[in-house]
């Protein structure tokens, strides 16, 4: 299992195949393998050796999946970086994992003085953006103006392929280390059970620097699919592509989804080439996925659930469910484990739990990451016995099915009872004046903690209180309702589109002594 072989298969197969689409450039498997193989000759020469870092900054683009593949096929390892850090995070990334060559494009241009002037690793900076390099970086198109191909390095299996670092809420960012198998194997096993077509279209919003980004790189690839690569997520421009390059399939996590929905030009563009829609990453609430299979009758729905430290794919819940009325209890669910993955139900003690009874989600199997970088004690503390411990709570049906219920340092204790935002959070969606919303536990003398919610407003409509309070106890029990609320104009959300609901907490319980993460 080596990263790079699909590349291989496509040569052999269909080189004249479409293989990306970014903007005006369109390339072949053909070109594509050859651009890697000489920028794997590049990063040769610029002193990248076996199992070296290479340092990705930049927006989604052609130039950067070349990169990822380049790494591997010179030997290398991929680091991508997150595109939202500031110069200091960036630099202690690079420095933590001894990344010594980095390439930016012109977003992110102008960091790169400041990241080498803190930065003791970084020793070339390659400039692969569309203008003229910056002084000090080297210009990719120059560079392999007069590249050769060099052989596939043959890396693969247990073999380091990509670091890619999380966390940092409440200490420094954790570099996930996955290799070829872990990431390969992943791939895989999301694309036998869901009858995802070969050869087909996929359009790529989520960003690259993440490991949904990177898992979907490998899941089209391995199908000898085209790439059409939007450099960041907007709604108009997913819309126009999708009808623009008869797109078949695509992953929006669900605050993407709403902003491709609730955009005034959805119903003027033809977005009935759509047969695959993906979504994970965080929780869908019921109202907008039933909206989005109402608004895109011809796609089947799946999503998907995981973390980046298990490559990042451990259940699915698969079209068949989305389609049957019948199956519509388990629309909430995150669907059963894949084909490679074991998943059980902990304690606190590490005992597996009944069935129906919440506890802590782990998982065991070939994609789980192979540890943190260079943090051994963290890393023991997270994988025991084989067992990533998830840090998300939930409980597993009798029939197979995992029901993630909030993650367990979110999880509200408030009067003795637990309270899981994500239920209160789903109740919240279904009010029409609500379009987002964070539910959280926030200092209380009398509860210990009271359920807060953090409401954005639909345009047009104010918040009652009173109002919200009745209709979520027409759903839910009156302890589990939000006993106060604050309306804000927008969510802190983070570069993958996720929300950041540790930032809402910071602000309620900045110097009351609970560690917020």
């Amino acid at each position: 299992m080596y990263l790079t072989q699909f590349l291989h298969k496509a040569v052999r197969e269909y080189p004249n195949d479409e293989a990306v689409v970014f903007g005006n450039r369109r390339q072949t498997w053909a070109q594509l393998t050859d651009r890697v193989a000489r920028l794997a000759g590049v990063l040769q020469k610029l002193g990248m050796g076996e199992g070296d870092r290479v340092g990705i900054l930049g927006l989604n683009s052609d130039r950067y999946m070349e990169t990822v593949f380049a790494s591997l096929w010179g030997g290398g390892v991929f680091n991508t970086v997150n595109i939202r850090w500031s110069a200091p995070e960036i630099a202690y990334s690079l420095d933590d994992c001894d990344t010594q060559i980095l390439f930016v494009d012109d977003e992110f241009a102008p960091l790169i003085e400041t990241v080498k002037a803190k930065s003791s690793a970084l020793k070339t900076v390659v400039y692969m953006g569309e203008g003229t390099a910056p002084e000090g970086c080297e210009d990719l198109e120059s560079l392999m103006a007069g590249a050769s191909p060099v052989p596939d390095a043959g890396r693969r299996d247990k073999d380091l392929a990509g670091i890619l670092y999380t966390g940092g809420t409440t200490g420094k960012p954790k570099g996930v280390m996955l290799s070829h198998g872990n990431l390969y194997l992943s791939a895989l096993s999301t694309v036998i059970p869901a009858c995802r077509r070969d050869r087909i279209v996929g359009l790529q919003a989520a960003p690259f620097f993440h490991v949904a980004g990177i898992g979907l790189i490998v899941q089209l690839s391995i199908r000898g699919g085209t790439h059409v690569i939007l450099p960041r997520f907007e709604p108009l421009p997913v819309i126009e592509a999708i009808e623009r390059e008869t797109v078949v399939e695509t992953f929006l996590v669900p605050t993407m989804l709403r902003a491709v929905l609730d955009h005034p030009d959805f119903d003027k563009h033809d977005t009935s080439s759509l047969r695959c829609l993906i979504y994970g990453a965080s929780p869908m609430d019921s109202a907008l996925l039933k909206r989005a299979m109402a608004k895109l009758p011809n796609a089947d729905f799946l999503q998907m659930y995981g973390m980046t430290e298990l490559s990042p794919t451990v259940t699915m819940l698969l079209p068949e469910v989305h389609a049957d009325p019948a199956q519509h209890d388990k629309l909430m669910s995150a669907g059963n484990p894949t084909h490679i993955a074991e998943i059980r139900i902990v304690d606190p003690m590490d005992n597996e739990v009944e069935r129906g009874q919440v506890g802590e989600i782990c998982a065991r199997g070939p994609m789980v990451m192979q540890g943190y970088w260079n943090k051994e004690e963290q890393t023991r503390d997270a994988i025991r016995d084989g067992w990533m411990h998830t840090g998300d709570a939930g409980y597993m049906s009798d029939d197979g099915y995992l029901f993630l219920v909030d993650r367990i340092k979110d999880m509200i204790v408030t009067g003795g009872e637990n309270v899981y935002s994500v239920e209160v959070e789903d109740v919240l969606l279904q009010h029409p004046a609500v379009s987002q919303c964070a539910v959280i536990g926030v200092p209380d003398e009398k509860w210990g903690e009271r359920v807060h919610a953090a409401i954005v407003l639909r345009d047009g409509h104010e918040l009652d209180e009173a109002d919200v309070i009745a209709f979520c106890k027409e759903h839910i029990a009156g302890y589990k309702c939000p006993r106060s609320f604050e309306v804000r104009t927008e969510m802190p959300m983070s570069g993958a589109g996720k929300l950041l609901k540790f930032k809402i907490k910071e602000e309620h319980w900045k110097g009351k002594g609970r560690n917020i993460g």
